[in-house]
C-alpha cells in the first residue's frame, strides 16, 4: 500500500489496530504506554513497541507532547499509520521520530499482522509471518 509521508523512518512489528481515533491526551498513560480511556477498543493494552494503527486522532493539542513523552520513556509504538493524520499526531510523531504514514486505507490492516513500513517512501507491506 502507499501513502503519503509524515514523519520518515523505517520501522516494523506488530500492528495494533484501532477503528476508533485515539485521543492520547488523557487517553494514553505517558508513563507505561497503556492506553486508559475508558470504553475504547484499546484499552487496557499497550502500544509500546507496536504498529499503532488508527483512523486519526482527536483531542487536545497536549496531545502532541504525550506522543513525545512516551518516545522519551521508551513505550511509544515503532510506528503509526492513519487513514487521516492531523496535526497533533503528526507534530507528536515528528518531535519523537517516529514513522508516520497516512492515506492509507486501514481497514486492510487486521489487528496482529506483521507490517514493514517505509515512511520514507510512504510504503506499507503486511506480512503473515516476519
Amino acid at each position: 500500500m502507499k501513502g503519503r509521508v509524515i514523519s520518515p523512518g523505517k520501522a516494523e512489528g506488530r500492528a495494533l489496530v484501532s477503528k476508533e481515533p485515539i485521543g492520547f491526551y488523557g487517553g494514553v498513560d505517558m508513563k507505561t504506554g497503556i492506553v486508559i480511556e475508558k470504553g475504547h477498543p484499546l484499552e487496557g493494552k499497550s502500544v509500546k513497541d507496536k504498529i499503532l494503527v488508527f483512523p486519526c486522532g482527536k483531542g487536545s493539542t497536549v496531545g502532541s507532547y504525550v506522543i513525545y513523552g512516551l518516545k522519551k520513556n521508551g513505550v511509544a509504538p515503532l510506528g503509526i499509520i492513519n487513514k487521516e493524520t492531523e496535526t497533533i499526531v503528526a507534530t507528536g510523531a515528528i518531535l519523537a521520530g517516529i514513522p508516520c504514514i497516512d492515506g492509507i486505507d486501514i481497514e486492510k490492516i487486521p489487528d496482529g499482522a506483521y507490517v514493514i513500513m517505509d515512511a520514507d517512501n510512504g510504503i506499507i507491506e503486511i506480512k503473515e509471518e516476519p
